[in-house]
C-alpha cells in the first residue's frame, strides 16, 4: 500500500496517508492510457469543417450545351466536381469525433495514470486547501511553499470557487474536483496536488 507524506498549506509534514493499492498502487497500463487520452482528444474537436457538393455550389442550372453534336464530352451542369468552381467530392461535413472505451477501460486508465503519478514521486497530499478570498497571491504562496515552478493539477473534493478564482491567473494551472479527475489533465501536468477529501472520494469511486 503506498504511502506519501500529508502537508499542511505552508509546506511542513503533518503525518503520512496510506493510499488504496487499487487506484494509487497498480502497474501502470501505458496502452490504455494512450487510447483514453485519444478518445479525450477526439472528443474536444469541433468537427465544424464543412465543403460544398454539387447541390450546394452556387449555379450550374442550366445544361452548358446540347447533349450531342458539338464534339465535346456531354456535360449536364457546370457545378460538376470535375468544373472549376464545381462541387467538391467526398469533402468533409459537420460531424462529431466523439466515442466511448468501455467504463471498465477507463477506469483502468484513470488508475494507472494515478499509480504513475505516485511511483514518480509527482502526488501531493494536503490536509486541507482553505483560501479566504480570492487572491492569486495566496494561491502563489501555497505553490512556493511546495516548491512547485511548473504545471500543476489541483484536486479538490467539490468545487471551490475561491480556489479557482485565486488559481486562474496563474499559467499551467488547472483546478478540477474529484468527479471531474480525467486522463488528460493528469498526464499534462507535472504536479499532482490532491487534498485529503479529494483522495477519499477518489478512492470511493474507483477502488
Amino acid at each position: 500500500m503506498p504511502k506519501v507524506a500529508l502537508l499542511n498549506q505552508t509546506g511542513t509534514q503533518v503525518g503520512d496517508i496510506e493510499l488504496a493499492d487499487t487506484v494509487f498502487g497498480i502497474e501502470p497500463n501505458e496502452a490504455v492510457v494512450y487510447d483514453a487520452i485519444v478518445m479525450q482528444q477526439a472528443s474536444r474537436r469541433q468537427g465544424t469543417h464543412d465543403t460544398k457538393g454539387r447541390s450546394e455550389v452556387r449555379g450550374g442550372g442550366r445544361k452548358p450545351w446540347k447533349q450531342k453534336g458539338t464534339g465535346r464530352a456531354r456535360q449536364g451542369s457546370i457545378r460538376s466536381p470535375q468544373w472549376v468552381g464545381g462541387g467538391t467530392v467526398f469533402g468533409p461535413t459537420p460531424r462529431s469525433y466523439a466515442y466511448k472505451l468501455p467504463k471498465k477501460v477507463r477506469r483502468l486508465a484513470l488508475r494507472s495514470a494515478l499509480s504513475s503519478k505516485v511511483a514518480n514521486n509527482e502526488f501531493i497530499v494536503l490536509e486541507g486547501l482553505t483560501i479566504d478570498a480570492p487572491k492569486t497571491k495566496d494561491m502563489i504562496s501555497v505553490f512556493a511553499a511546495l516548491s512547485i515552478e511548473r504545471k500543476v493539477l489541483v484536486v479538490t473534493a467539490d468545487y471551490n470557487e475561491t480556489v479557482v478564482l485565486s488559481t486562474r491567473n496563474i499559467p499551467g494551472v488547472t483546478v478540477v474536483d474529484a468527479a471531474g479527475v480525467n486522463v488528460l489533465d493528469l498526464v499534462a501536468h507535472d504536479k499532482v496536488i490532491f487534498t485529503k477529501d479529494a483522495v477519499a472520494r477518489v478512492e470511493e469511486v474507483l477502488a
